[in-house]
């Protein structure tokens, strides 16, 4: 095994169609419906949109981080079961924390190398329902002794080997580069002001399906649903891009006493699902939405994990035979506006080619779902400018990066 990394070159995979929900803020409108739920309206909106009858699916990946409904460990088989995939088709969970749209596309295109034809591949995340959790207590509670009841969403942001929480580790970056508070603090506004503004053109339009009230039915199965919370009948757009400007910003507590990282320079807390269908190019009948090309796992230091696109995207060129020059788009997740930075001035990123319509900063991250919304958009622009080649990057929680090279199947020299 490559002792920097993890490689993977993909002969004849393609991307067929993807679709997402909006990112709603937590507490939003998503927020009382179960991540499998949203999984399944993905999952049949992305086969109505390709045209494909839901019987040609040969494998179900689905992935979801916490477990936000009390059938959790049945998320990826109920989401193909009820998306009208056939009954012998296995579903199987993913998960590489924000890497796991990245990976769920790697090991749908791994698959295409056996008997595998077309591959549903789901990402739901349900940040609004993530538990207040105990898991100490199965044998009851001691007269007198600690009850211990947490809140899983505050504490899965910290990683207990370094005693860090994530926005800790950006600060770490910040220190390490030299990154001041007002440099972050303007990626931050550039990318809320830059988010807003791909809203109002519509953007985002054609990879957002509107979420209603609504039943899934399964014949000989019990019925699920959708069922909105704040008494709303429908969602069709993201609900976090919002006017910024850097003034605000900048008035903003950090979180930490002397870092950079605060709640406006943060990934916004978001619900929301997103789909894709990856088979074989060579198989595909309508212009596909990309090609997968090759991707790359990393590991880092966990204090420092938001670097981790760093040594992820080198590896990938290194062994893809490309360079920097040749990538006409880059979708960098970002976790923390320090990070990105970060991330950037590692590799001497050009700041015009980088996450040009804004990122999770102004949309918010649904930690499962991130990644294949960043695919899906840089996709959608590479076609739009004619560029040929773009790199979807993310760091990962506990020390980790992942990057997914794609390629344009409509490009013209």
């Amino acid at each position: 095994m490559n002792s920097v990394g993890q490689y993977s070159a993909f002969a004849d995979a393609a991307i067929f169609a993807a679709v997402r929900t909006p990112w709603v803020d937590l507490g939003g409108a998503l927020s009382q419906v179960s991540p499998i739920d949203l999984g399944i309206k993905v999952g049949r909106e992305v086969l109505a949109r390709a045209g494909i009858a839901p019987l040609a699916v040969d494998s179900v990946l689905a992935g979801s981080m916490a477990q936000a409904s009390f059938d959790a460990y049945l998320l990826p088989r109920h989401i193909g079961l009820y998306s009208g995939v056939a009954q012998a088709v296995p579903a199987l969970g993913v998960q590489r924390i924000c890497a796991t749209g990245f990976e769920l596309l790697r090991q749908a295109a791994e698959q295409l190398r056996d008997e595998v034809q077309l591959a549903l591949c789901v990402a739901s995340e349900s940040m609004s329902r993530n538990p207040i959790a105990a898991y100490t207590h199965r044998d009851g509670f001691r007269l007198g002794g600690e009850v211990q009841f947490k809140d899983f969403l505050w504490e899965a942001l910290y990683d207990p080997a370094p005693g860090l929480d994530m926005i800790a580790t950006a600060d770490n970056l910040a220190r390490r580069y030299g990154l001041s508070r007002k440099a972050v603090d303007r990626y931050a506004c550039d990318s809320h002001q830059r988010g807003l503004q791909a809203q109002r053109e519509g953007a985002w339009a054609e990879e957002i399906v509107t979420v209603d009230n609504q039943v899934f039915e399964l014949e000989g199965y019990q019925p699920r649903g959708i069922s909105l919370a704040r008494r709303a009948s429908a969602v069709s757009a993201d609900s976090h891009p919002r006017p910024t400007d850097l003034e605000a910003l900048t008035r903003l507590r950090a979180v930490h006493p002397g870092g950079v990282q605060t709640a406006g320079n943060s990934c916004a807390v978001v619900d929301g699902a997103a789909a894709a269908l990856v088979g074989r190019a060579s198989a595909c009948t309508r212009p596909a939405l990309a090609r997968l090309l090759a991707s790359a796992v990393v590991g880092v230091a966990p204090e420092f994990m938001g670097i981790g696109p760093a040594p992820a995207i080198r590896l990938l060129l290194q062994r893809s035979g490309l360079n920097l020059g040749d990538i006409g788009r880059f979708e960098i997740n970002e976790a923390q506006a320090a990070q990105v930075l970060a991330v950037a001035q590692e590799l001497e990123l050009d700041s015009t080619r980088l996450n040009v319509e804004g990122g999770s900063l102004a949309l918010g991250h649904p930690l499962a779902a991130t990644g294949l919304r960043l695919v899906m958009t840089l996709a959608r622009q590479l076609r739009q400018h004619n560029l040929r080649y773009g790199i979807a990057a993310a760091c990962v929680g506990g020390g980790q990066g992942m990057a997914l090279l794609i390629e344009n199947p409509a490009y013209r020299a």
